[in-house]
């Protein structure tokens, strides 16, 4: 029987974006299967003092968040990691705007439903998006943000990764961070980013 990982992700981030792509790759090289989970960077950062431009691009997110949700609860868990994928593709290489056009093109590709696009203006899957990311920082604690990963009864931001592993070297990193993950009283690893996420 796979392993169940829960990955909990909002669209806008580019780390996560890679995280996930990573996590994809551990899917193919280990028996290892991701349930992915709905959270926002707009309700991570909603009491945070930060620069208006920064707090007006992470509000942009609840669109795409809320299609999520709606998918889910519509369609099954099971068209969440398509449906990313193709935002994800769009938002990040592609860099494409975060509007209706974009999101209508990436449901359509995952083989959902256009009108699922509507979801994006629907409030009433914010309390879903906010229950499923309050569940997962419960896991992790506020000084983090996302990507967040439980998996056998260990959860853990991160890990921040670029570009994402590729095959063995995806399943080598997974190996290490189930080991750090696990270790009993284990936090931290940590150095200064010197490299711009590369979706190459």
């Amino acid at each position: 029987m796979a392993t169940i990982a829960d990955f909990w992700f909002d669209t806008l981030c580019p780390w996560a974006w890679l995280t996930s792509r990573w996590m994809v790759e551990v899917e193919q090289v280990r028996n290892v299967t991701v349930r992915w989970r709905p959270m926002s960077l707009a309700i991570l950062n909603s009491d945070r003092d930060l620069p208006e431009d920064y707090l007006a691009r992470i509000e942009a997110g609840w669109g795409p968040m809320r299609v999520c949700a709606a998918a889910e609860q519509q369609h099954g868990p099971e068209v969440v990691g398509p449906l990313y994928t193709a935002l994800g593709v769009r938002f990040h290489p592609g860099k494409l705007p975060k509007d209706r056009p974009t999101i209508e093109a990436a449901i359509v590709e995952a083989g959902l439903p256009a009108d699922l696009v509507d979801a994006m203006d629907d409030t009433s899957y914010d309390d879903i998006v906010r229950a499923s990311h309050e569940e997962g920082m419960a896991l992790v604690g506020m000084d983090v943000g996302t990507p967040i990963i439980r998996v056998d009864g260990a959860s853990f931001f991160g890990p921040v990764v670029t570009p994402a592993p590729r095959g063995e070297a995806a399943g080598k990193l997974w190996d290490g961070v189930l080991l750090v993950a696990q270790t009993p009283g284990f936090y931290e690893i940590k150095r200064t980013r010197d490299a711009r996420p590369s979706f190459e």
